[in-house]
């Protein structure tokens, strides 16, 4: 109960801890944020306020360089400066809420701003008029130049309140920093406590996770053999299986070569009794079995495929190489694929060259599936103590981290590869085809 109510109070004071440092930083945010704003807001409007003197000033050299010269040239600039001085004005206004800015500043400004712009406005219009005299009257007067000082002076008196207002909020926020930066402080120096008791009454728990730990370990090492002895007789399992289906093939094309071949023979032989009977005019009847020999013809070489793909007997017959020739040229005929083969001759037991051959028999038939490849190339060769058998392609290929879950052919080709020692790999991307390569352990000869 003691170590429970330790517990509880350390959590509570971790809580409390945390809240205020979550106070600290919500307090100092919102009053750094307000400052910020309010800077903002002054800086904004001394930019404007200094913009717009520049505009006036440009507007007012403008003009007077058409006055004296009359070249239309420069209105532009005094016409640009006109239409940027609103904006500006708009700016200004929409920092009504500064301090910087005092009632009727708004208005004064706006006045005096209306006024310097009507008496440059009159004195071009008068100038595009030829009022020679009447123009020059009105720039030989100072209304205009006690305009501009006014407007100068109102100008910099609201610039300086605009910087008295930003170094206010400067130090509002710095007032703000040091506020937080206490609060934390003494937030930090509570949190040290509490991790400090915190620390001293973990140690049991700590002792008793790790006696916890020892159990863990002994049960996974427990799972880990038991999962260790499943793999292993899931592997017999799957080695007899594979055992089993290579037995069922050959069975099946034993039965196909002797039983189907013995009739098909029949039918051939009776074709061919009919043929020389059948009379020499009649000419349907001829057809008829001309046609039925060439189906037959055909049953028999599709019985001969079937039989060679469920049991190659060039594989026992003519060996590794001679059955991958037949087998590749065939996939080219069929397929239409430029197929090029480097096979060698190597030394491999009986069942590592039936798991060769099925191999590159499964790595041809994803190809025509799925690969949608242009060339093949095919590869059987020896190094020492291993035997290479690869098959690459230029199709489009695939992406190996998503290969489907029911790609049951390379998990087979795997299996059968791992299964006598040897190691499958699959180098493959989208776009960029895929190579199938097996490392299989040579039968080396004796002595």
């Amino acid at each position: 109960m003691n170590k429970l109510h330790v517990r509880r109070l350390l959590g509570l004071l971790a809580l409390l801890v945390a809240s205020a440092l979550l106070a600290i930083n919500e307090i100092g945010y919102h009053h750094s944020q307000q400052a910020v704003d309010t800077l903002a807001r002054s800086h904004a409007t001394r930019a404007a306020l200094d913009q717009m003197l520049q505009s006036m000033l440009n507007a007012e050299t403008g003009q007077r360089g058409y006055l004296l010269t009359g070249d239309e040239r420069y209105l532009r600039p005094y016409q640009s400066a006109v239409a940027s001085i609103q904006g500006h004005l708009q700016t200004i206004r929409s920092a009504h809420d500064s301090q910087a800015l005092q009632p009727g500043d708004m208005a004064r400004l706006s006045e005096l701003i209306a006024r310097k712009l009507s008496e440059m406005e009159m004195s071009v219009n008068l100038r595009r008029q030829n009022e020679d005299e009447a123009w020059r009257f009105v720039l030989s007067t100072d209304v205009g130049q006690q305009e501009m000082e006014d407007l100068r002076t109102l100008a910099t008196q609201l610039i300086q309140r605009s910087a008295d207002e930003a170094g206010r909020s400067t130090q509002a926020i710095h007032a703000s920093l040091a506020r937080s930066r206490t609060g934390i402080a003494l937030a930090g120096v509570l949190g040290l406590v509490v991790f400090y008791l915190y620390l001293r009454g973990s140690r049991a728990l700590r002792a008793a996770q790790e006696r916890e730990q020892q159990i863990l370990e002994r049960e996974r090492d427990r799972l880990e053999q038991l999962v260790l002895e499943r793999t292993a007789s899931l592997s017999r399992l799957a080695d007899h299986l594979q055992q089993v289906r290579e037995d069922e093939r050959a069975h099946l094309a034993r039965e196909l070569h002797d039983e189907l071949g013995a009739l098909l023979t029949a039918a051939k032989l009776d074709i061919a009794r009919l043929r020389r009977r059948l009379d020499a005019g009649n000419h349907e009847g001829a057809e008829r079995l001309q046609h039925l020999s060439d189906c037959l013809n055909q049953v028999i070489a599709l019985k001969r495929r079937i039989i060679e793909d469920l049991r190659p007997s060039s594989l026992s017959n003519l060996g590794l190489v001679a059955s991958l020739e037949i087998l590749t040229r065939e996939f080219a005929q069929r397929s239409g694929t430029a197929l090029q083969t480097r096979l060698e001759p190597v030394q491999l037991s009986e069942p590592a060259q039936l798991t060769a051959y099925r191999l590159v028999q499964e790595a041809l038939t994803n190809i025509h599936k799925h690969a949608q490849a242009h060339n093949i190339w095919v590869l059987l060769q020896q190094h020492g103590g291993q035997v290479c058998v690869q098959v690459r392609d230029d199709g489009r290929g695939f992406d190996s981290a998503q290969a489907p879950a029911d790609s049951h052919g390379l998990l087979g080709m795997r299996h059968r590869v791992e299964s006598l020692g040897g190691r499958l790999s699959i180098e493959t991307a989208a776009g960029q085809g895929t190579v199938v390569r097996a490392d299989l352990p040579a039968e080396l000869p004796a002595g």
